[in-house]
């Protein structure tokens, strides 16, 4: 078992109505709270492509929140892959 506390890379794909909605700066605020790097992501076929590096029990914070009822609009789906982190700084939305 990894250790909690070690660094990570998160990529959580969001499907569902997260586009138009505030989803991505909703996101952005709350890796902000919680002190991640990151950025999320508009892709073509509607859904938010959130990457966020830090703590992994951070990471999974926000993943509990993305599956949530927090969020705005809905979120039908969220699908993870776990990497190594890159060194991100900063969490911007695209």
């Amino acid at each position: 078992m990894k250790n909690e506390n070690e660094h990570a890379r998160v990529v959580a794909r969001v499907k569902g109505r997260v586009q138009g909605v505030g989803f991505r700066w909703f996101v952005q605020r709350i890796a902000g709270e919680l002190g991640l790097s990151g950025s999320a992501t508009n892709l073509p076929d509607g859904s938010v492509e959130v990457v966020a590096e830090g703590p992994r029990q951070t990471c999974d914070k926000l993943i509990e929140t993305l599956r949530s009822r927090r969020t705005p609009g809905h979120v039908s789906q969220v699908a993870v892959s776990w990497n190594a982190p890159t060194g991100m700084r900063g969490f911007r939305t695209r």
